[in-house]
């Protein structure tokens, strides 16, 4: 029996994060916790069941939990949330849509959403609460540190260095090597030497 998951945000991402759940197949949704005013209401037929003041007596119940916000401006709430659901215990595994490509000599952190038609090579390291979003292409030996969200279509030459709490725009291209300073905010189509 598949153990059941909770996600931790109802909005867009959490429609892609659904996705990639029942493609993966590992997990069952329990439900979806969200603000209080939406408890009720469904994201793609799963309930909105609690809020986030709930969550200490959600976890009697269930064990695993993902953080199904999305992350553009900053990455403050995901941080927030991911510290509050490790502080109460839950596990935060790694979801990794069946579509992704993964290099068994790569590593994913704790509570990261790979998407789908992403292309992780060798030697390339993902920190923890990263989202590594639709055919994002991460090339041989490259850091990806905690908090970090590498949206649609970018891509990440080898050796390149991502600093924590990153956001890295939609069809951005890194030059091999290049180093990303922390809490960086990367425009879509940009070119980052």
């Amino acid at each position: 029996m598949r153990s059941k998951i909770l996600l931790i945000g109802g909005g867009g991402h959490c429609k892609s994060v659904i996705d990639v759940i029942e493609q993966e197949g590992k997990y069952s949704i329990a439900g979806i916790i969200d603000q209080k005013e939406r408890i009720g209401q469904k994201v793609l037929g799963y309930e909105i069941m609690g809020c986030d003041d709930e969550l200490e007596d959600l976890f009697q119940r269930y064990k695993y939990a993902v953080i199904s916000v999305g992350q553009l401006k900053s990455p403050d709430v995901r941080i927030k949330l991911f510290n509050q659901l490790q502080t109460i215990g839950f596990i935060l595994p790694p979801i990794i849509s069946p579509r992704a490509y993964l290099s068994k000599y790569a590593s994913i952190g704790e509570g990261t959403v790979i998407l789908h038609d992403v292309l992780i090579n060798a030697n390339a390291t993902i920190g923890k609460n990263c989202i590594i979003n639709t055919k994002a292409l991460v090339e041989h030996d490259v850091t990806i540190e905690d908090n970090c969200h590498i949206s649609t279509g970018a891509i990440l030459n080898g050796g390149t260095v991502v600093r924590a709490n990153t956001f890295f725009g939609s069809n951005a291209v890194s030059k091999e090597y290049a180093v990303i300073a922390e809490k960086s905010f990367i425009k879509a189509g940009s070119v980052v030497t």
